[in-house]
């Protein structure tokens, strides 16, 4: 067996010491990050990718970022073992990572994979059971080596063949992180992500609007799940959507992927949000999505002034009508 191994290095905490444990024992070491437009990162929709680049600069390794992609999106559909918190797959979506990483194990000649993780710390994939079903449905048995929880489980391959000093490893349990913050201090590190930021797919708001997406859509792009991160939504009828801002960053985000054919606007008389009308529109949807904007600016006369596609179209004069928000908020 080869003294080399994948890490699936996150940027957090957990999956930093893991490296740097089975790192002090002369494992030769190649890290692997997966970015997903579901992050709920601080930074920015690339802050985790950028994180762990930073990670394994501070750890002396070589780090390879890979794209959770379409494939991904169309496995949140139906994932085969189910939801965790909303619509989050939990397990699915670990196999999904440790398939990948099987194939990067044998494209760079390693032999075993490490990971964070750390038992019983996240409630759905990190049960003993889990953990076994996972490990077998990514072709990965015997060769999962996780060293902040290693004692609490049977020694794998790498442990059995004297790869790894199976001593040397750890036996955390639970959801404290109080010995990973004492190892930090210990190793003097530096470069991680604070725990709590986690996936958007566990928010029961940002999960809403997946799941109308997906109702909605058979084709979904990689350009509307980002657009999920951006403003209020409204399903208007079965093919066409409204997106308002929030913030004056948000209205810039909106102003900046406009494109035909949908339709973008921006009051002129009043201060207001701007607006993005996704699919097929008439008349009777640019008259809803006005209202709309204009309950949002809290604007009670009418009509009011809104310019079309940045000036492409002339200007819209729309007249107040009754609204029932809550069967069109998303």
């Amino acid at each position: 067996m080869k003294r080399k191994a994948v890490s699936l290095l996150s940027g957090g905490l957990d999956s930093l010491l893991a490296t740097k444990l089975v790192m002090e024992q002369g494992i030769e070491m190649e890290a692997l990050h997966f970015t997903s437009p579901f992050c709920n990162c601080t930074q920015g929709d690339k802050g985790c990718g950028l994180q762990a680049v930073r990670s394994a600069k501070e750890l002396g390794v070589k780090v390879t970022v890979k794209l959770k992609g379409l494939d991904y999106i169309e496995m949140i559909r139906s994932p085969k073992h189910g939801y965790g918190k909303n619509i989050n797959p939990c397990i699915d979506c670990r196999i999904f990572m440790l398939k990948i990483a099987r194939e990067f194990m044998d494209e760079i000649g390693a032999s075993f994979v490490i990971t964070g993780e750390v038992l019983g710390q996240r409630p759905m994939s990190q049960r003993r059971d889990a953990i076994r079903l996972i490990e077998r449905e990514s072709c990965l048995e015997g060769l999962i080596l996780r060293p902040l929880s290693a004692q609490h489980f049977s020694p794998t391959i790498p442990e059995t063949e004297g790869i790894v000093d199976r001593e040397r490893l750890l036996d955390i349990a639970g959801r404290s992180r109080k010995t990973q913050y004492e190892l930090v201090d210990s190793y003097g590190l530096n470069e991680f992500s604070c725990p709590g930021g986690g996936c958007l797919l566990t928010d029961r708001i940002f999960a809403d609007k997946v799941r109308d997406l997906l109702a909605f859509n058979s084709n979904v792009t990689m350009k509307d799940m980002a657009l999920l991160k951006i403003g209020r939504h409204f399903r208007l009828d079965a093919e066409t959507k409204l997106i308002l801002g929030r913030n004056q960053s948000e209205n810039e985000r909106l102003n900046a992927v406009h494109e035909p054919p949908n339709i973008l606007f921006e009051p002129l008389d009043f201060k207001g949000p701007t607006g993005l009308l996704i699919g097929p529109s008439d008349g009777n949807h640019l008259e809803l999505s006005v209202n709309i904007m204009a309950f949002y600016a809290k604007r009670d006369t009418f009509p009011v002034l809104v310019e079309l596609n940045n000036g492409s179209v002339s200007s819209y004069n729309a007249q107040k009508i009754s609204l029932d928000l809550d069967s069109l908020r998303i």
